[in-house]
Order: C-alpha cells, then sequence, then structure tokens
C-alpha cells in the first residue's frame, strides 16, 4: 500500500490516532460577517446609513439566555446571504458587494468603533484548508481590517 492510499483511509486525526471516524459525509462550511461593536449610539440610524438591516444586533447588557452573562457591548453584525457550502472567497465578495459604496463611513465608525469582519470555517474533516484569492481580500485592505479565521473542526 502506497502512502497515498493509506492517507486516503482516514479522514481524521482521531482515526489515524486510532478512534473511529465519524459516521457522517464530509462537510464544510463558510461564514463571513461584517461586526461593528462599542458603544453604538443609535443602531437605527446605523442601519439606515449602511443600508441593510443587521442579521444580529444587541445592546450592552442584554442577556442571550436567562443563564448566561449580558452582552458587554453593543452590537450590528451583517452576515453575508451566501450557502455555507460555497467557497469562502465567495463570502468576502458577497460582503463587499454590499458594503463597498460605503468604505468612507465605515473608515469613520473605527474612530469610535470596532469594525472587523469575522470569517469562518467548520468542518468535520480535519485534513484540509482555504484558500483565498488576492482579491478577494481587497475589503479587508480598503478597510484595513487583518485577516482573521475563525476554525471550528468537529
Amino acid at each position: 500500500m502506497s502512502e497515498t492510499d493509506d492517507n486516503e483511509s482516514f479522514r481524521t486525526a482521531q482515526k489515524f490516532l486510532g478512534g473511529e471516524e465519524p459516521d457522517e459525509d464530509i462537510y464544510f462550511a463558510y461564514s463571513a460577517s461584517l461586526r461593528i461593536f462599542g458603544s453604538i449610539p443609535d443602531l437605527h440610524e446605523l442601519t439606515q446609513r449602511l443600508g441593510v438591516p443587521p442579521t444580529h444586533a444587541h445592546r450592552r447588557g442584554e442577556r442571550r439566555g436567562p443563564n448566561l452573562p449580558p452582552y458587554e457591548h453593543d452590537m450590528w453584525n451583517y452576515t453575508a446571504s451566501v450557502k455555507e457550502n460555497e467557497p469562502l472567497h465567495v463570502h468576502i465578495d458577497a460582503l463587499w458587494n454590499i458594503f463597498r459604496e460605503r468604505k468612507q463611513y465605515l473608515l469613520e465608525l473605527k474612530q469610535d468603533l470596532t469594525v472587523d469582519v469575522f470569517l469562518g470555517y467548520r468542518s468535520n474533516c480535519d485534513r484540509a484548508g482555504v484558500v483565498v484569492p488576492h482579491q478577494s481580500l481587497e475589503m479587508l485592505m480598503e478597510l484595513q481590517i487583518p485577516f482573521g479565521l475563525s476554525i471550528i473542526v468537529a
């Protein structure tokens, strides 16, 4: 058996280390969200100026649930409406297409608030990676936001 054949007999480190492979199809899920947080005086005005309603918003002190601690800051969040199995760059590009015309406003917001792009990658396969074409990094460069990627392997 070649090394390649042997590597194809498992898809997770758990299986490689002698455990059992999860009994489910391999999946890959991606997301991209524009997040604005801090002390936001008027969420409605922010929404109006950005031109789209948030997919999630909360106020400092609100609780996610009865036994959970309160939020530490206000937050306005918009997640690109893209199927989660589409590649990460499709999510980033969709987000930038919505907010490109509001670049100057977003840069102004950064004076008093935190503005970032939350990128997500989830999979049940721990032998994979993410490729993002350089053109899809325009949003991060224009908004002067670092590339940060949340990776969850379950």
